[in-house]
């Protein structure tokens, strides 16, 4: 991070910005925790704190409580049971896995981890399996596309992390769990403030799981052997209130991962996974209607793996993989908010720099865009709205324009309808440009066109939103098995820019109170359609929905949960149908005392066998019992 600073500050040009960063401002943007209650407002969908009840971009809060309670044993676990996200594993946890989000594909989604992205340059999208649940606080989903707010791949949406946070009163958390499959979970944390106005969180956790076989018979891979992981992290933050109007902090998240996958039939591959994220920033209040933040981050993406594919040491055609792979992403951004009544006028540039070092020489290099935008959102009376304009530089793709435009209007207090423009695109990656025999260096960016209305309702007792959305996404880049130019160079195929496709859909979820019961449920009807082939996206099903029921009684809650998917299909070309699915959860939490609380969940209850990618497995019946603490 250091090197980093300093080559941006040699720069003229940046030198001078920094130079007047000291003297400028920034917004509590992307902080959930500076608001007074951080369980009623969002920060990713406007980039600045709002009321939820004003947030007109389609969205999911997932608080503290509603994490703790889930029972869930990983991110995945817990994303999956969210209105419009489907996933995929290459077996159980800890494997490799992507987040279709409104049936947008892994690497058309921004996620971030306190405002810090994060993600591979070279396959695209999220490594899911090697962010720890256990250091999470808070989780928002903003559905739609957000590129005129956060730049490439923000085409179906943004997903952003934040890490547990420290506040004034001193804090310990503890958890201990353990569950099939040989799971075993500790936590533990610390968080508080060293003198006045000095804050700090630090907490750390591991974890380790026997698993399953990742493959099944039919998988050129099978392996019977279990295929287990181990993940250790530890997240903490620093933060110094200097003076009323000045905030100084630095957070940081290190997670490790070691797994276990099925590569050949006679050896136990393994893979290692490293994400690492920190950042430095500044809060500033210029004056009453004025304030600045600056960010200064680094996050890394680092993996590794170690297998032989084959079914011998005698196997002509065995391959040894030793690869490496290596993505760092430095960023440096500036915002300002300045309030004009009850509206708020947002100005922020940013420069990202991703560099890639991997074992395959052609990829390694970098690729840098300098951002610049604008977004404005209206409040007044009964009319809501919001516009944004960003114009992204890269050194690899040229100049990108992105816009949104939304409004909203309130036909009581609890009722709201709203409509947005907006486009977006998504960057190639290093693969699809410059992978031997299979990347494209002139291929171009995917663009998104989306149109959306809806409305939310909220009485207090009852939640309910629902939005119909339609997508059309051009210069699609997909597998090619004839590559359309250097046919010669590329004899099985290429990635390149050569499809269409439409996602479309109506997308549903809420929840309602009534006496000691909350009934919650999400449905999603949707059209993932490659247009150009007329055939439905690989692994994204038309229909899935989930419901739930919970119960309270004095110190006990109990859940039922149910989620269901219809039939998705396995390739592009749709002949390999993969069955719709139906399973059953039912969980306990039971307070042993103010600050100590049992917490217990049985997944998959009638042992449903189920598949997510074609010949691998998925969990059985299981269980999973925990202890709490935090005072």
């Amino acid at each position: 991070m250091t090197n980093f600073i300093q080559q941006w500050t040699t720069r003229p040009t940046h030198a001078v910005a920094l130079a007047t960063l000291s003297f400028s401002f920034f917004s509590p943007t992307l902080h959930a925790q500076t608001a007074d209650n951080p369980q009623s407002v969002l920060v990713t969908a406007a980039r600045q704190v709002q009321a939820a009840k004003d947030v007109l971009a389609d969205n999911v809060l997932l608080s503290a409580a509603d994490i703790a309670s889930s029972g869930a044993t990983d991110l995945l676990d817990l994303l999956q049971k969210q209105r419009g996200i489907e996933i995929t594993r290459t077996g159980g946890a800890g494997t490799v896995a992507s987040l279709f989000l409104r049936g947008g594909a892994n690497a058309q989604n921004v996620v971030l981890v306190d405002g810090i992205r994060i993600g591979s340059s070279t396959s695209g999208g999220a490594t899911w399996s090697a962010i720890p649940l256990s250091e999470i606080e808070r989780v928002e989903i903003v559905y739609g596309p957000l590129s005129s707010l956060y730049g490439a791949d923000a085409l179906g949406g943004v997903v952003q992390i934040f890490t547990k946070k420290g506040r004034k009163d001193l804090a310990l958390q503890a958890s201990l769990a353990t569950g099939s499959y040989q799971l075993r979970q500790f936590n533990l944390g610390v968080s508080g403030q060293i003198v006045d106005g000095l804050r700090f969180s630090l907490h750390a956790s591991t974890e380790k799981n026997k698993g399953f076989s990742a493959t099944r018979t039919g998988n050129f891979s099978f392996n019977p052997d279990d295929d287990g992981y181990q993940q250790s992290s530890v997240s903490g933050n620093l933060v110094w209130q200097a003076s009323k109007d000045l905030e100084l902090g630095f957070n940081f998240l290190e997670s490790y991962l070691k797994n276990q996958f099925d590569a050949g039939s006679f050896y136990d591959d393994r893979a290692t996974q490293r994400l690492e994220t920190r950042a430095l920033f500044a809060k500033f209040q210029v004056n009453p209607f004025w304030s600045s933040r600056v960010q200064a981050s680094q996050a890394v993406d680092r993996g590794s793996s170690n297998a032989y594919y084959g079914s011998s040491f005698s196997d002509p055609f065995l391959f040894y993989d030793d690869s490496r792979f290596t993505t760092k992403q430095e960023t440096l951004s500036w915002q300002n908010d300045v309030k004009i009544g009850t509206d708020v006028l947002q100005i922020f540039a940013e420069t990202r720099d991703e560099k890639v070092s991997t074992s395959t020489e052609e990829l390694n290099g970098k690729r840098s865009t300098n951002s610049l935008a604008a977004s404005y959102v209206f409040k007044q009376d009964a009319h809501l709205a919001n516009a944004s304009l960003r114009y992204d530089h890269s050194s690899q793709y040229n100049g990108k324009v992105t816009g949104n435009l939304a409004y909203g209007y309130r036909l009581s207090q609890e009722l709201r309808v709203n409509a947005s423009l907006g486009t977006s695109f998504r960057a190639p990656t290093f693969n699809e440009l410059y992978f031997p025999f299979f990347g494209i260096a002139s291929n171009r960016p995917e663009r998104g066109r989306n149109g959306e209305i809806g409305f939310a309702y909220d009485d207090g007792a009852a939640q309910w939103n629902a939005s119909y959305y339609h997508t059309k996404v051009t210069d699609l880049i997909v597998s090619t098995s004839v590559c359309p130019v250097l046919q010669a160079e590329r004899p099985f195929g290429c990635a390149y820019n050569v499809n269409r496709a439409t996602l479309a859909g109506f997308t549903a979820g809420g929840s309602v109170k009534f006496d000691r019961f909350t009934l919650r449920a999400a449905l999603d009807l949707q059209n993932p359609k490659d247009d150009t082939t007329d055939t439905q996206l690989a692994r994204r099903a038309k229909q899935h929905a989930n419901l739930a029921l919970d119960y309270r009684f004095d110190q006990l809650k109990l859940s039922i949960e149910s989620r269901a998917t219809g039939k998705r299909y396995d390739d592009a070309a749709n002949k390999n149908r993969l069955a719709g699915y139906a399973l059953l959860d039912v969980s306990a939490e039971l307070k042993l005392a103010h600050d100590l609380s049992l917490i217990g969940r049985w997944n998959n209850v009638f042992d449903r066998d189920y598949e997510l990618i074609r010949t691998y497995n998925t969990p059985g019946s299981n269980v999973f019992v925990g202890l709490r603490y935090q005072n």
